[in-house]
């Protein structure tokens, strides 16, 4: 006889995202999460202060001052846009809006770890497709299709790989997926990209709402460049046939005052933008140079973050170890599917430089 409340049948099968450590004894240095290397523009901490003095009010439920923002910036339609908890609630929504329990959710091998979680938590059945040479594989993604198939996850540039699947080949995998087949183009890295062709997915949220298939809807965050991850702020543009299907089911108020603030101010600032991004490029390239210069099979990356083979799991488990024993928290990447490999984010100089020191003194 059952003597307690019944989770919904396959929960307890879901194995819990683990974020990023982030604690020890002494200065330490995290480098597991890829947040902003400079953290949040001066002008977005005002801003979120600003508010502090009417936190008794709910904030605005619809953003409609940050969607304004954006539509300027982007030229895009600001009905269209839906602001999230993160762009991780957008993410949910898009598959608790257009599965059914049942249905297939397909994604690529080695995409964001949380993909499988929210799959499964709506009841459906995660499907990933192979990758080539840790890339998006379109001919891959279309030949696990099956009647199934509701939603397509891909994150473009993708976590942890870093790679970018070219604007064409993402277009032609929209062009060739059922037209009740919903692509879910994951920007959360897209401010990083600098490829002229490029531009994270907007062009194909218009391109399918123009065609009528209305089947691509594009996220991004201010959790990764914009250094707002504290706050909990992300966004998407969504075709004007689902857009009010989405905003049915989100939260109200469901991203709070200071996010909101913070976020439009941090929108304003580009100029903080380009210098984060400046950054981040530099002091990749660095480490990159300095990491195989000691031998190291370090991976080529579009985003804030460098991702290293260390060629079998035992010696990855041992440089995690290493780097844990002297202060920076870098992440495993076992939950990608990838136990070899590890992933370290882009951070300030300092930080930069603990995990260097670190990695040249580890001869495991």
């Amino acid at each position: 006889m059952t003597t307690r409340p019944t989770p919904r049948s396959g929960l307890l099968d879901i194995s819990p995202y683990v974020p990023g450590k982030s604690k020890a004894e002494g200065k330490t240095y995290k480098l597991s999460s890829n947040e902003s290397a400079l953290g949040p523009a001066p002008s977005a901490i005002e801003a979120a202060r600003e508010v502090a003095g009417a936190l008794h009010l709910y904030p605005d439920g619809s953003a409609t001052g940050l969607r304004e923002a954006l539509a300027k910036l982007h030229s895009i339609d600001a009905e269209r846009i839906i602001v999230g908890n993160g762009s991780d609630e957008v993410l949910t929504l898009s598959v608790k809006c257009f599965t059914e329990p049942g249905d297939e959710v397909l994604m690529t091998r080695h995409g964001f770890s949380y993909y499988p979680i929210l799959t499964k938590a709506e009841g459906c059945k995660p499907v990933m497709a192979e990758e080539d040479d840790l890339t998006a594989d379109v001919d891959e993604l279309l030949a696990a299709v099956s009647e199934r198939t509701k939603v397509v996850l891909l994150a473009n540039p993708n976590n942890p790989t870093g790679t970018l699947l070219p604007s064409d080949e993402v277009r032609r995998l929209r062009e060739e997926l059922p037209p009740h087949v919903l692509l879910v183009i994951d920007g959360a890295y897209a401010e990083y990209v600098e490829a002229d062709d490029y531009d994270g997915g907007l062009a194909l949220v218009e391109e399918a709402e123009a065609s009528g298939a209305a089947n691509v809807v594009m996220t991004r965050t201010f959790s990764k460049i914009y250094g707002l991850g504290g706050m909990r702020v992300g966004w998407g543009y969504v075709p004007s046939a689902l857009i009010d299907v989405m905003n049915r089911v989100r939260g109200p108020f469901n991203v709070n005052a200071p996010a909101l603030a913070g976020a439009e101010a941090a929108l304003a600032d580009q100029g903080f933008v380009e210098e984060n991004r400046r950054h981040n490029f530099e002091d990749m390239a660095r480490l990159t140079q300095r990491l195989r210069g000691r031998g190291f099979e370090v991976r080529e990356t579009l985003a804030n973050f460098i991702l290293i083979d260390l060629g079998t799991e035992d010696r990855a488990r041992a440089f995690l170890k290493h780097q844990e024993e002297a202060g920076v928290f870098i992440r495993s990447t076992a939950s990608s599917n990838l136990p070899t490999f590890v992933r370290v984010s882009i951070g300030a100089r300092e930080a930069n430089d603990a995990f260097l020191a670190a990695a040249e003194s580890f001869d495991a």
